[in-house]
Formats: structure tokens, sequence, C-alpha cells
């Protein structure tokens, strides 16, 4: 990972960003990252939120943040919110949803027996498509073993299974967050999302975010990035000095420069 001032920022024409512990500074986001984010969009940069987290969580994001759009749910579904009206695109339709959902609840009672200390996650209800299991972020926080063994046991009962700074995620489907930020931009911005890449800039921190890491020339993880580099299957080109949302503002104000 090299230093974010190697970073060429003068083709940059978009960013994409996680929101836990790269947007957000220990759950909770700060004046400066979002002031930030404002100003980037108000720069006229494309601006695409990239999320593990909920379909209710996604609705308010695409309403109310200065976005463009929000890939949720680790590549289940976008929203998109233009001439008063939000766009949802699922991967799966809502029958298939439901099926899903259901089955997901006897594999979510499974892991919480097996792994003491973890639970389902608060914004579970929420969710559309995915099982969330809470490993540090409102249970006293567990070490990343216990993540793995979560991880581990989703995808024994054929899950698709990843680890973000706070939660596990696992979900029925090959799907992931890339998949589905490629349908975004075929659909939404009409660009095929190869072609796109040296203009794209895309942040993150965690091994959810490793297929994006691993497919973006300008990828750029926050400091606290360092604490997974065991787990990535993929790691960011470059690394901010700062962590968490002081490390998203130090990359757009670079952006920006």
């Amino acid at each position: 990972m090299r230093p974010l001032a190697e970073l060429e920022a003068r083709r940059a024409a978009a960013l994409l960003f996680d929101i836990d512990d790269t947007l957000t500074t220990r759950g909770r986001l700060t004046a400066g990252a979002y002031a930030a984010l404002e100003r980037l969009k108000h720069a006229g940069k494309r601006v695409v939120a990239v999320t593990g987290r909920p379909a209710g969580w996604c609705d308010h994001i695409a309403r109310m943040w200065p976005v463009d759009a929000v890939v949720g749910e680790n590549g289940a579904f976008y929203f998109a919110f233009a001439q008063g009206r939000l766009e949802k695109r699922f991967q799966d339709d809502a029958l298939v949803r439901a099926a899903k959902r259901a089955q997901l609840e006897a594999i979510a009672k499974a892991i919480l027996a097996a792994v003491p200390g973890c639970a389902i996650a608060s914004d579970q209800p929420y969710r559309e498509t995915d099982l969330a299991i809470d490993y540090c972020e409102d249970v006293p926080p567990l070490p990343l073993e216990a993540a793995e063994r979560v991880a581990a046991l989703m995808r024994e009962a054929g899950l698709t299974a990843r680890v973000s700074s706070i939660h596990v995620n696992g979900w029925f489907g090959a799907y992931d967050k890339l998949a589905m930020t490629r349908r975004l931009f075929a659909e939404r911005f009409g660009q095929d999302l190869d072609a796109a890449n040296r203009e794209a800039v895309f942040v993150g921190d965690s091994p959810n975010d490793a297929p994006m890491f691993g497919f973006f020339e300008k990828s750029v993880g926050v400091a606290n990035v360092r604490r997974f580099a065991a787990q990535l299957a993929a790691a960011p080109k470059y690394v901010t000095q700062r962590t968490s949302g002081a490390g998203f503002e130090e990359l757009v104000y670079h952006l920006l420069k």
C-alpha cells in the first residue's frame, strides 16, 4: 500500500466509499467527514456509497445524503434518488428475498449457539437480503478469530460470507459489492465500469471491501485497514495517514486540491 500522496488525482471523476469506519468514526458520522462528502458532490464529482448496511438505512442515505446512489447489503441492491423518486434495483425479486430470509433465521440460531458473545446485528430488522452477526458494534468486542469462525459457519451453511469492521454478513448468492456496482454504472450512469476504472476512486477499510480494492486501480484504504492486513484477499493500492472519517477527509481534500 503506497502513501496517498502518490495517488494521481487529476482525472478522478467519481468517489465510491464504504461507510462504517471509513466515512464514520467509532460509529458516528462527524461534521468534518460529512462536509467533505458534500464538498466533493458540489465539486461535480460522482459520489456513491457502497456498504454492507441494510436497506432501511440505504433508503435514508439515498434520499438525504449528497450522493448519486447507494449500493447496499454488500451488493444485494442499489438505490438512487432522482427527480423526487427513489429507484430500487434488487439482485432478487421480493418472493425470492422472502424465502431466503426464512432460511437465514435457522442459520442465525446455530451461529449464536456456536460462537459465544456474538449477536444478531441491531440493524437486522431493516435488512432485505442478508444475515448480519455483530461481533464488535453493540456487543463487547470479540477477536477477529471469532468473526472468522462466524464466517466459516455461514459458508458451511451455503452462504457467501464477508467480514466487515463491525459485522459478519452472510447471504445466498455469488454477488458482492463489485458486481452490483457494475450494474449501477451500466444502468444509471451509462458507463462500463472497466472503462470508468481510471477515473474512479474507491475507499474502504475491511475484508468485505476486498473485491473493490482488487478491481479499482485507484483503491484506497483509510489507515485502520491495516488492522485487517492478514484477512484481506486484496489490499488497497494506497493508504491514508489518518484513520476512519479523518482518513476520508484526507482523501477528499487530496482529490480536490
